[in-house]
């Protein structure tokens, strides 16, 4: 781990946001945004049956090629196939327009092209599409019944399954005090990023480069997927990422409309562009979430989680997306369920169905608030049956720091951490003891009740190449990279190949040449999202940002600053060991030269400068020395008042501690978390798709799919702890997940608190007040009945 010198503008300094300058003046530029001239807007064609057969599409006559179908499209684009190393994982090609049958609404069929989005949707609505309707697979139980195949070619339903056996869970159980078995259920979410998908594409004839913008996580994917489908060598395309609403995890898969744009501008003289809508964004966007567990634990009497077996269910739509398939979810979650707990015993079977629904794809959190979710209600159930406080019953389990780092029960390395110290900081800084106070005088005949709740979890980020490979990625992903250059005038250009999609990139990868170089950022362009200017890089997902981009970083401005001092030893006759990079400048006990005056002399006459070979730019490739991730942790605490009589839940406090390592830039940390939280109550209380039997979405507008707002969101309580990775370059860990994966856990664990007189128990999302007041009604209709 690289030491930290802590500059005014370096790493741990608290930095504005250097991308609000231009947002908040609304400079900014997005797809909706682009002009270029001729270009003209597509309106596709989407399927309004889950299931059905194809039998014609035509489009009006005289249309053309401003109508195109996949009797089109075939000759010129291959459709993507997601693959997967796992054994027994089950292919399905996804069209980029569907041929002979459509497996969920929302699915593209054909796409028109026209002046105005306006007059494309008109000539969309105008093409005829015939339909024979199948019977529709709804869900995960629907699929296991098999009466009906989402591809007929399979045998089942089933991408694939997934098991592990670890220690001895029987023996676990022979030995517990008590056991426990319980279901979970986390219901289909959407992601709705606020600015929604887009794509637009054109073909220059003259300098033979097909350019296709999209709001897209993963740009450099893009492009070669695109040259691969189009049959096209990758030096003809360019993607660039312009500036991004918010991804989430939508925006990092390969979509049809990529392709299919992309492959129709190689045919036309003019740019065309695609705006997703919001109704798009709810049915044709990427879903998630959508999990069953059946967890059993065993306990000694102290509390003491001896073994645990699990068996998930994730519903994962009708197609396996690229590059994270069909089984993403599930390999996350079976291998995220121990948490921070010394588990030694575990047993797990996953299955990954197919449904007609959307496919699934990531969401910031990625099967961990399902898995955090499962683990975290059990535990809060096993301390009740033993008469022990739910923080109580955690601590004793957690991993201790003299146990790190650890290698967990799946084969995860835990890197550092004190998760007892968040868990307890929480307690505190809830005021536990007082909240427990307040619940006991609420008076048996009030209308409400007080519920206090805890979750906890450790976080997996910026996986290496050997995690990825581990779950049956055919691509496995794992480095990051970084070009820096200094120019004539001393100030610095970094090019990345992540892509920034709101998490403040520009900001905090600044820092980390600032930190080298101590310089004010304002002095650092960071160019990122356009293949043409970057180095290659994997993209922004799975809280991976910071740790290999800025690890790529400051590989590059050391390598940088070694040579600038080799460059100022000549300069000013003085050995490299003496010199330092401070405020600026090059520093030497006899003097120093400001960085514009080095950068001068050695670009302008580098022959003033003998011995060391021209240019001053660097590019560098990190990759983390531990394969698995760096652990980020934390504890979420929160104190809710439920309505006993309409099941409307209130959050009355909410507090984290977290440890995401090293932190780069606490206003971004922060900023990241509270948006996490905001993310995981919508999961927890509010949002949910609901599809009818017939495979219909029946929530695909903001009035009927809820979101959480100012009147949601409690005012968050935040402290940090920081201990180091030291596998990772400043020790740092991600922290772009960590909000949104304990918030359903933690709600649910204090509605439950609140109900446990009467004997609810909350275990499925989201906790509307239909769902809390039913299970209310659940547990006291025995005692209705005794009494009657």
């Amino acid at each position: 781990m690289e030491a930290i010198t802590r500059r005014r503008h370096g790493v741990g300094a608290r930095e504005p946001r250097r991308e609000d300058a231009r947002h908040l003046a609304g400079r900014g530029s997005f797809v909706a945004d682009l002009r270029l001239p001729g270009m003209r807007e597509v309106a596709f064609v989407r399927s309004q049956t889950a299931h059905g057969r194809l039998v014609a599409v035509t489009p009006p006559d005289g249309a053309g090629t401003a109508v195109w179908t996949a009797a089109d499209l075939s000759a010129i684009a291959e459709p993507l196939t997601a693959t997967s190393t796992l054994p027994g994982f089950r292919t399905a090609p996804l069209p980029n327009l569907a041929a002979d049958k459509v497996r969920y609404v929302g699915e593209p069929i054909a796409l028109a092209i026209a002046a105005t989005r306006a007059e494309a949707e008109d000539l969309a609505a105008a093409v005829l599409v015939d339909i024979e309707p199948l019977p529709a697979v709804a869900d995960f139980r629907t699929a296991l019944a098999r009466r009906s195949l989402v591809h007929e070619d399979w045998p089942d339903n089933v991408f694939a399954s997934t098991s592990g056996d670890f220690g001895d869970v029987d023996g676990a159980a022979e030995e517990a005090h008590v056991s426990i078995t319980r279901e979970y259920t986390m219901n289909r979410q959407a992601v709705v990023p606020l600015e929604t998908r887009g794509v637009a594409a054109h073909y220059d004839r003259a300098a033979d480069q097909l350019t296709v913008w999209s709001s897209t996580q993963t740009p450099h994917m893009i492009r070669d997927m695109i040259a691969l489908q189009l049959g096209v060598e990758s030096r003809r395309v360019r993607v660039i990422a312009p500036d991004m609403g918010g991804g989430f995890g939508a925006k990092c898969s390969v979509y049809p409309e990529e392709i299919t744009l992309a492959a129709i501008a190689l045919q036309l003289d003019h740019p065309i562009r695609w705006v997703e809508d919001r109704w798009e964004a709810m049915v044709a966007s990427t879903q998630a979430r959508d999990h069953f567990y059946r967890v059993t634990a065993h306990a000694a009497e102290d509390g003491t989680l001896l073994g645990v077996d699990a068996e998930i269910v994730v519903d994962s739509g009708a197609y396996s997306v690229h590059p994270w398939t069909a089984t993403m979810d599930a390999t996350m979650a079976s291998a995220m369920i121990p948490g921070p707990y010394r588990l030694r015993n575990y047993r797990f079977r996953t299955r990954s169905v197919a449904s007609n629904k959307t496919p699934s794809g990531p969401y910031r959190g990625v099967a961990r608030p399902g898995a955090c979710f499962a683990i975290e209600r059990t535990l809060d159930d096993l301390a009740y049956e033993l008469g022990i406080e739910p923080h109580v019953i955690r601590e004793r389990n957690m991993v201790t720091p003299a146990e790190m780092p650890y290698t967990s029960v799946t084969n995860k390395v835990y890197d550092s951490g004190n998760y007892a110290e968040a868990l307890h900081r929480a307690a505190v800084l809830i005021g536990h003891d007082a909240w427990r106070e307040r619940q006991r005088d609420v008076p048996r005949d009030a209308g409400h009740r007080i519920g206090i709740g805890y979750g906890s979890f450790t976080e997996q980020t910026a996986h290496g190449c050997i995690e990825w490979a581990s779950r049956g990625l055919a691509i496995t992903i794992g480095t990051e990279s970084a070009r820096l250059e200094m120019d004539a005038t001393g100030t610095f250009t970094l090019s990345v190949g992540i892509k920034s999609h709101g998490q403040s990139l520009e900001t905090t990868l600044a820092q980390v040449v600032s930190e080298v170089f101590d310089v004010d950022p304002a002095r650092i362009t960071v160019l990122h999202g356009d293949t043409a200017l970057t180095p290659r890089g994997d993209g922004t997902f799975a809280s991976r940002s910071m740790v290999m981009a800025g690890g790529a970083t400051f590989g590059a401005a050391s390598a940088l600053a070694t040579k600038v001092k080799r460059i100022a030893a000549v300069l000013l006759d003085e050995q490299v060991d003496v010199l330092e990079l401070r405020d600026g400048a090059v520093r030497a006990p006899s003097g120093s030269i400001r960085y514009a005056e080095l950068a001068k002399e050695f670009l302008f006459t580098p022959d003033h400068v003998p011995g060391v070979d021209a240019g001053l730019e660097v590019t560098y490739f990190y990759r983390p020395e531990v394969q698995t991730g760096a652990f980020t942790y934390a504890t979420h605490a929160v104190v809710v008042d439920v309505d006993l009589d309409t099941g409307d839940v209130t959050l009355l406090d909410y507090a984290i501690v977290e440890d995401c390592g090293t932190v780069v830039n606490p206003q971004v940390v922060d900023g990241q978390l509270i948006g996490g939280i905001a993310q995981g109550i919508g999961t927890a209380l509010l949002e949910e798709l609901v599809y009818d039997a017939d495979g219909q979405p029946k929530s695909t507008s903001f009035l009927d799919y809820l979101l959480p707002g100012a009147t949601e969101v409690p005012e968050i309580k935040i402290e940090h702890l920081e201990t180091p990775s030291p596998y990772t370059v400043f020790g740092m860990k991600g922290a772009g997940e960590g909000g949104a994966i304990a918030p359903p856990a933690a709600i649910a664990n204090a509605v439950t608190d609140a109900l446990r007189e009467f004997g609810a128990l909350v275990n499925e999302t989201p906790m509307t007040p239909a769902r809390v007041w039913a299970a209310l009604e659940s547990a006291r209709k025995p005692d209705v009945e005794e009494a009657a």
